[in-house]
C-alpha cells in the first residue's frame, strides 16, 4: 500500500505522460558558453522531443524505451536573456537563460557553510548580482543511483540578498570573484553534504579494491547488521522513508514551502541502518552527483577531507582516494556528455584550515593528522594534471570545526581558476617549495610562484620553520629572506639535513610565509621520514572542548594584491 502511495505521489509530481526535465533545468539557468551542453529528460517511449534555443540551435531526439532522451545544444559566447523551448506532446519554456561559466562546488559541511553564518554576512546584505546564478538543492543520499533529485523546490536563483545568504560562502565568494573579473554570467552548482567521507562521493565499484574503503564499508555493514538483528531492517527504514516522501510531496502539492519559520521543506533522508546512511560508500555520489551528470561545466572546486583526516594513516591514504575520485569524475562527465565536457577539466581543492590549539612545538607528530592531509593534497596538486589547491592554514579556528572565515578560501579558489583556467597573467597561488641546498650550518630553500617577492604575514622574522639533523630532532629555525630564497639555521643543529614548515594542526598564529601578492605557502617538508609507525596504535585527532559562551573571532591576514 505504501509503495502504491509513493508511486501515486511521484506520478502527480512528474507527470509521466509529458515531456519533463530534471530540476537543474529551470528558469534562470546558466549553460556553459562556447560548448556542447547536454539537455536531457524523460517522455513517453518513442516520443519525439525537439529542443530549440533563441540563439538558433534546433536539436531533435526520440525517447528511449525507458523514456529517457538527451540532446547536445551548442552555445555561442556569453550572453543573457535567452530562452530554451522543449517540445513533445507538451511544451516547456525555460526563460532568462544565461550563457557563461559553470562550476560545481562540492564537499562536506565546510563547503556547505552559508554566507549567513560567516563573518562576512553583513557585507553581502545588499548584494544584487543577477548574472551570478546559484543552483542549490537539499542534501540527499541513496543506496542506488538516482536519475533526479527529489527536492521539488530546487531551482536556479539569481544572486540577491536571500539567495546569497543561503549559499555556501566558499562557493559564493568564488563565483562572485569570477563574475566580477570575467564579466560574464557565472553559474554555481552547490553540492554539499555534512559529515561525509570521500568514500561516499564515489561509486562502490570503483573503490572496492581499496583496503581502507573496504574496512570503512565493513565497519558500517557491521553496525547495520547489529541494528537489523534487533529488528530495525532496511525494509522498515525504506517503508518509513516512502511514507515521509509521500507526505513531503503532498505538502508541496498544496503549495507549502516552509518546514518552519526558518527552513524550507526538504525531502526525507535515512540515517539508519548505516548501510543506507550518508557515510556509506557510494551513497552520496548516488544522490548528489549522479543526478547532475553530465550537466556541462567548466570545472569543480572541492572542499572535503575533515572526515578522512581522523588519524595519520587515513590522512595519508586520502592522496590515493582524491586522485581516484577526480579521475572518475572526469571520465564520467566526458563519457556521459558524449565528449562535450573535457576529460581533463580543472579541479581545485581546499587544503584543510587550522584547527585545535595553536602550534607551540616546532613539529607536531601523529596527534596532528590534518597536516598529513595537507601534504596529501599538496602531492595531488603536483601529480595530477589541471588541478590546484587553495591553501587555507591562515583561516580556521582553534575550537570550531566550522570556521566562519570562508571568504579568503573562496577568493583563492577564484584566483586559481583565473590564473590556471582562464589564463589571466596574475599571481594565483602562494610560494611553492621547489628545492633546497645545505650550506654548512644553514639550509637554503628555493621557491616558485614567488610573485614580486617573499614576505611574512607581519613585519617580524618568520617563525614557522623547523630544522633537524640526522638525529631527527626538530628545533625552531631562524629564518632570513634573501631574494627568492629563505635561509634557515639553528644554534641547536650544527649539521641540518631537513626542514619542515608550518607542520602542525594549527600554525595560524605563527608568522607565516606569503608572497607579496598576499597568497600563503602550503606546509611542506624536505624529508621523507615516516610520519607514523604502522604497527602502533592509532592516535585519533582530539576535538577541542568549546568553552561556555565561546565566540569565534577572525584575524588580520595579508590582502590579495592583484
Amino acid at each position: 500500500m505504501k509503495r502504491w502511495i509513493l508511486a501515486l505521489a511521484l506520478f502527480s509530481v512528474v507527470g509521466f505522460c509529458d515531456v519533463r526535465l530534471p530540476s537543474i533545468f529551470s528558469d534562470n539557468l546558466v549553460l556553459q558558453q562556447k560548448s556542447g551542453n547536454p539537455i536531457w529528460g524523460w517522455a513517453d517511449p518513442g516520443e519525439r522531443v525537439e529542443v530549440k534555443t533563441s540563439w538558433g540551435e534546433n536539436q531533435i531526439a526520440r525517447a528511449e524505451s525507458d523514456g529517457s532522451w538527451m540532446v547536445i545544444v551548442n552555445t555561442p559566447e556569453a550572453e543573457t536573456g535567452h530562452k530554451v523551448t522543449i517540445s513533445g506532446e507538451n511544451k516547456i519554456v525555460l526563460k532568462n537563460v544565461a550563457l557563461g561559466e559553470v562550476w560545481i562546488c562540492a564537499g562536506q559541511s565546510n563547503m556547505g557553510w552559508s554566507v549567513a553564518n560567516s563573518f562576512e554576512a553583513e557585507g553581502e546584505a545588499d548584494v544584487d548580482l543577477p548574472d551570478l546564478r546559484i543552483f542549490r538543492s537539499a542534501r540527499e543520499h541513496w543506496h542506488e543511483p538516482l536519475q533526479e533529485n527529489r527536492d521539488r523546490l530546487a531551482e536556479w536563483k539569481p544572486c540577491n540578498p536571500d539567495s546569497a545568504a543561503e549559499t555556501s560562502a566558499v562557493a559564493y565568494y568564488f563565483g562572485k570573484t569570477l563574475q566580477n573579473k570575467l564579466g560574464v554570467p557565472v553559474g554555481i552548482i552547490q553540492r554539499a553534504y555534512a559529515g561525509t567521507p570521500i568514500e561516499g562521493w564515489m561509486p562502490w565499484n570503483i573503490q572496492s579494491d581499496d583496503p581502507r574503503a573496504r574496512a570503512h564499508k565493513k565497519e558500517l555493514d557491521d553496525s547495520a547488521n547489529r541494528l537489523i538483528s534487533r529488528g530495525q531492517t532496511k525494509e522498515k527504514a525504506i517503508n518509513a522513508f516512502e511514507q515521509e516522501l509521500a507526505d513531503y510531496n503532498a505538502r508541496i502539492d498544496k503549495g507549502e514551502t516552509m518546514k518552519n519559520a526558518f527552513r524550507f521543506l526538504s525531502p526525507p533522508i535515512i540515517t539508519k541502518p548505516a548501510n543506507l546512511g550518508h557515510q556509506y560508500p557510494g551513497n552520496i555520489f548516488n544522490a548528489m552527483i549522479a543526478p547532475i551528470a553530465p550537466y556541462a561545466i567548466r570545472g569543480i572546486i572541492w572542499y572535503q577531507g575533515e572526515r578522512n583526516a581522523k588519524n595519520s594513516p587515513q590522512a595519508e591514504h586520502y592522496r590515493n582516494q582524491l586522485k581516484q575520485m577526480i579521475g572518475y569524475y572526469r571520465n564520467l562527465w566526458h563519457g556521459k556528455s558524449w565528449g562535450s565536457v573535457s576529460d581533463g577539466f580543472p579541479v581545485y581543492f581546499t587544503q584543510l584550515p587550522s584547527w585545535n590549539p595553536p602550534q607551540t612545538k616546532p613539529v607536531e607528530g601523529v596527534e596532528s593528522p590534518w597536516v598529513v592531509s595537507r601534504e596529501s593534497m599538496l602531492k595531488v596538486s603536483k601529480e595530477l594534471y589541471n588541478t590546484g589547491m587553495a591553501v587555507s592554514i591562515d583561516t580556521g579556528d582553534a575550537i570550531a570545526l566550522h570556521p566562519k572565515n570562508k571568504k579568503p578560501i573562496g577568493i583563492r579558489h577564484a584566483y586559481l581558476a583565473l590564473g590556471k583556467t582562464y589564463g589571466f597573467p596574475i599571481v594565483h597561488q602562494g610560494p611553492v617549495f621547489s628545492d633546497f641546498k645545505i650550506e654548512g650550518k644553514e639550509i637554503r630553500l628555493n621557491f616558485s610562484s614567488k610573485g614580486s617577492g617573499l614576505t611574512g604575514s607581519r613585519e617580524e622574522p618568520l617563525d614557522s620553520f623547523a630544522v633537524a639533523g640526522k638525529d631527527r630532532e626538530w628545533h625552531w629555525a631562524n629564518a632570513m629572506i634573501e631574494g627568492g630564497s629563505i635561509v634557515l639555521s639553528s644554534s641547536k643543529v650544527n649539521k641540518p639535513v631537513a626542514v619542515r614548515y608550518a607542520w602542525a594542526m594549527n600554525p595560524s598564529e605563527r608568522n607565516l610565509l606569503y608572497n607579496k601578492e598576499g597568497f600563503p605557502a602550503s606546509p611542506f617538508r624536505t624529508d621523507d621520514w615516516p610520519l607514523y609507525d604502522p604497527k602502533s596504535e592509532l592516535v585519533e585527532v582530539t576535538k577541542p572542548t568549546k568553552p561556555k559562551g565561546y565566540q569565534p573571532k577572525d584575524w588580520i591576514r595579508p590582502a590579495i594584491k592583484n
